[in-house]
């Protein structure tokens, strides 16, 4: 631990180091493989213990062993592998980001023509066979039984 001094008195500043670490990691659900980029400090608490903080864009979060979410279905069943897997394993390295294409120009597209509304094709559909049974049930009911053979 150094001190140093500044104008508003004494600052006590810890030593440390950061490194740099790369997780590759595997979704156990929809087999996505991705690669995850950490700066972790190495400080030294007031007790003399020593402590990891793992940051991300500069923003303390878990560490990777600890909770992380599968970025192509959300997920939390995911694995990780140990470091240096993925240069022994070229063939799991996440595909580069392909180079975005200039916007296309709109074209006019070949619109269907409309439909008949579901509700009234339903009553045709639902609605025939229920006239054929009353009509043979009135016929059944009327002329049959009414006029005997």
């Amino acid at each position: 631990m150094r001190m140093a001094v500044g104008h508003r008195g004494v600052v006590l500043v810890r030593d440390g180091f950061s490194t740099r670490r790369m997780w590759l990691f595997e979704c156990l659900r929809c087999w996505y493989v991705w690669e995850e980029a950490y700066l972790v400090r190495h400080v030294t608490d007031d007790h003399g213990n020593d402590v990891e903080v793992w940051l991300q864009g500069g923003v303390p979060v878990q560490p990777p062993w600890s909770g992380t979410c599968c970025p192509g279905c959300g997920v939390y069943h995911v694995t990780s592998f140990p470091v240096g897997y993925l240069a022994q394993h070229p063939e799991l390295a996440p595909a580069p980001e392909p180079e975005p294409l200039m916007a296309a120009t709109p074209v006019a597209r070949w619109v269907p023509p409309a439909r008949a509304p579901l509700p009234g094709r339903l009553l045709v559909a639902m609605g025939l066979p229920v006239l054929a049974f009353i009509g043979y049930e009135l016929y059944e009911n009327l002329f049959v039984r009414t006029h005997p053979h």
